[in-house]
């Protein structure tokens, strides 16, 4: 059982969380063989032609596979406290429904009606430039990124980075080590932060850095749809 209240410690605290172990290999190994299977996405992006880095990532389609949808189903509930409370401390108005589908129907209404999960692939030298996913008005503060493949074996390199811009301060970077079914739920673009007078809101960006060699897959869960 995912120990929650510690996971939302977490994320108030650094603005991200690994939860351990959240897939088992099999489970991650079947995901991975999607992605040569083109009738399961709506379209293919390679970063190099946009300026993104280097490696591809494909979007999936309506319906998502089964193991994508109840993912991303079962993550959210246990998030949109936490981003309830994170807009409540920069004075967003904006609030969260429990159930996913209550959001979704929120950016259905509003024209963001296309599906934002995705699969990702790198090779040797591949990487992803620091970026946020925010794609339309309705934006859910977190996101989850699930590492499909083994470091060391599957891959050498690869290491998920996040930044973090504080106001009046130079950036900061972590590294964040993830083994494979490791996910690490992060915040898409701001955060509260408590500090001498109140809380202010600190700006991620998030990436992956060169790969050195093998082959690297990701499952990314991206809450809301896409305009």
């Amino acid at each position: 059982m995912l120990r929650w209240e510690a996971i939302g410690q977490e994320l108030d605290q650094h603005g991200y969380a690994v939860v351990a172990g959240l897939l088992a290999p099999p489970a991650c190994d079947a995901l991975a063989a999607l992605y040569p299977r083109d009738e399961l996405f709506r379209s293919r992006v390679a970063m190099s032609r946009h300026g993104f880095g280097r490696g591809e990532y494909k979007y999936f389609g309506y319906p998502l596979p089964g193991p994508v949808e109840d993912l991303r189903g079962a993550l959210y509930p246990h998030l949109a406290p936490v981003a309830n409370r994170w807009h409540a401390a920069m004075g967003i108005g904006a609030r969260y429904p429990e159930r996913h589908a209550d959001f979704l129907r929120r950016c259905h209404e509003a024209g963001q009606t296309r599906p934002t999960p995705l699969l990702l692939q790198y090779g040797p030298d591949d990487y992803n430039c620091l970026h946020q996913d925010l794609y339309g008005e309705h934006v859910f503060p977190l996101q989850a990124a699930v590492l499909l493949s083994e470091p060391g074996e599957d891959f050498t390199g690869g290491e998920f980075v996040l930044t973090e811009q504080r106001p009046r301060m130079q950036s900061r970077a972590e590294v964040v080590p993830l083994r494979k079914g490791d996910a690490v739920v992060f915040a898409v673009n701001q955060r509260p932060v408590q500090g001498a007078r109140g809380s202010y809101r600190v700006r991620l960006r998030h990436g992956v850095s060169r790969l050195r060699s093998g082959r690297r897959y990701v499952l990314g869960i991206i809450f809301h749809d896409a305009a």
